[in-house]
């Protein structure tokens, strides 16, 4: 695999962290999708993005799969999270949205290794934020989708979040070996390292 290159694309009325990676600056796997913004992104760096991976099924996640879809790329989720995309629980009615409807073209659960676009991503479950959210690693980069942010921890008041799940979630993560650039669905980049020093549910 070439060197990894992940470009992050604030996207959908929430600006939800998308992330763009590619390791031949030519394909592209995108992790969560908010809005069309990576499309054109994407466009303009003269990127394909053929699959779309999401952490979970949250409106701010999910908004731009219908168009990425229309544009031929690929949409992946975890197969408990399947049915949170087109449910009242995505949380887009709660604030007066509507995501475009889509179906997602394959499914994948904790413990599967994806090879896509000459990148492996390893599918980490991660319950908590969601019943059926996942993490993706791939090399030293890891996208936590709202179970891990910098210094902080995915909401657990929503539908189908569990507090306790949430913390054996983030505890998991940050009992991986090595360190870890972190990528998270909102907010900045951190590190597993400093996440280890300074996270109150270390």
């Amino acid at each position: 695999m070439d060197t990894l290159s992940v470009f992050c694309v604030p996207a959908g009325p929430l600006r939800a962290n998308c992330y763009v990676v590619t390791a031949d600056g030519k394909r592209a796997v995108l992790i969560d999708c908010g809005g069309e913004e990576p499309l054109a992104f994407a466009a303009r760096k003269g990127i394909k993005i053929e699959s779309v991976l999401l952490t979970h099924g949250h409106f701010d996640h999910i908004a731009g799969c219908a168009a990425l879809q229309r544009a031929g790329a690929k949409i992946g989720c975890a197969e408990e999270e399947r049915a949170l995309l087109s449910s009242q629980d995505n949380l887009a009615a709660a604030m007066g949205l509507r995501v475009p409807p889509f179906s997602p073209d394959f499914t994948f659960r904790g413990g599967d290794v994806l090879e896509l676009c000459g990148m492996r991503f390893a599918v980490l479950a991660a319950p908590g934020h969601t019943r059926g959210g996942v993490c993706f690693l791939c090399g030293d980069s890891l996208f936590t989708g709202d179970t891990l942010f910098c210094e902080s921890v995915g909401r657990t008041d929503f539908p189908g979040a569990s507090a306790a799940q949430l913390r054996q979630s983030v505890q998991a993560l940050l009992s991986l070996e090595g360190d870890k650039t972190v990528y998270p669905g909102h907010d900045e980049p951190t590190t597993l390292s400093h996440e280890r020093k300074y996270n109150p549910f270390r």
